[in-house]
């Protein structure tokens, strides 16, 4: 029995007609004549059996069903397209992960590491695209997302399996200038953490998103910190880190996500007094058994955690 899937010629022509509102235009971008992509619009509503297209003195303007046609349209066409070059530059070897990722863990942490992946699964190729909030996997093309948050917000994501990665730990960092003045000490000890009471007297830079991490810091210290909740704000740990290192304040940062600038003393711990965080990072994918490709990265992914814990 033949299946009731329109020619990809015909959706091609749709899309591009679609996101113009012109036949002219996408006749122009697909180099075709408008008479044809008109044809082909035509053909497809008769296929499909609904009006997608409004035609006016003016050319042509979306349905409501055309408009929600559309958009599901360009992503078939982008998946297509995506799993097509996969498979041309793999030549049938390997596979591909589509992955989801906060930006700052997606660059300070994934990425450094993806070069070890390289070596033990050479065919395995990631693409990696930024998405901060949860999402149904059946309206994108992603295989699997790196999430940060917490296990309410993670249960409550339908359809999808769970794995936790690491928590979010976060400590005070600062540049090493701003830790040398905070507090006298003996010659040779300038950029050994201090007291807890000593950060309360310097700057603090505060993350948007998370506007109490001072002030929950310093009640698990047990400091009194009438200051906790001032200073900048900055959105991204990404964003603070800079700030730091550039002798702005203090920070509160998971040291997973400053490695490079531990290594290269651009940053110091300045008080050794860790804050389990609200959140943590897990690996998310939809229900149901992964492709090969997504099994093998999955795996990678727990070791590198592992090793961090």
């Amino acid at each position: 029995m033949r299946r009731p899937i329109p020619s990809t010629q015909a959706l091609a022509c749709f899309e591009a007609s679609a996101r113009h509102e012109s036949y002219t235009r996408a006749a122009q971008e697909l180099a075709l004549t408008q008479s044809a992509v008109s044809r082909q619009v035509i053909a497809l509503e008769e296929f499909v059996g609904v009006a997608l297209f409004r035609r006016t003195r003016h050319g042509v303007s979306l349905t409501p069903a055309g408009a929600l046609y559309a958009k599901k349209v360009r992503g078939w066409l982008q998946g297509l397209e995506r799993d097509t070059l996969d498979l041309m530059s793999h030549q049938g070897q390997g596979g591909t992960v589509n992955l989801a990722a906060v930006p700052t863990f997606a660059t300070r942490w994934l990425m450094p590491r993806l070069p070890l992946l390289a070596r033990q699964h050479p065919d395995i190729t990631v693409h990696i695209e930024v998405q901060t909030r949860p999402f149904l996997f059946a309206d994108t093309v992603h295989d699997a997302a790196l999430y940060a948050g917490t296990p309410e917000q993670v249960g409550n994501w339908p359809g999808v399996q769970v794995l936790k990665l690491m928590d979010e730990d976060v400590v005070p960092v600062c540049s090493p200038t701003v830790l040398g003045k905070a507090a006298a000490r003996d010659l040779g000890r300038a950029w050994q953490p201090v007291a807890p009471d000593v950060l309360a007297r310097l700057p603090l830079l505060q993350q948007s998103t998370r506007p109490y991490g001072w002030q929950q810091w310093f009640q698990s210290v047990g400091v009194d910190a009438p200051r906790a909740l001032d200073g900048p704000r900055y959105e991204l740990f990404s964003m603070l880190a800079v700030a730091a290192s550039h002798g702005l304040g203090v920070a509160l940062i998971p040291p997973m996500l400053v490695e490079a600038e531990l290594a290269r003393g651009e940053l110091v711990v300045a008080c050794a007094q860790p804050l389990r965080g609200e959140r943590s990072y897990y690996l998310v994918t939809p229900n149901g058994t992964p492709a090969p490709a997504l099994g093998l990265f999955s795996a990678w992914l727990c070791e590198m955690a592992a090793q961090q814990t």
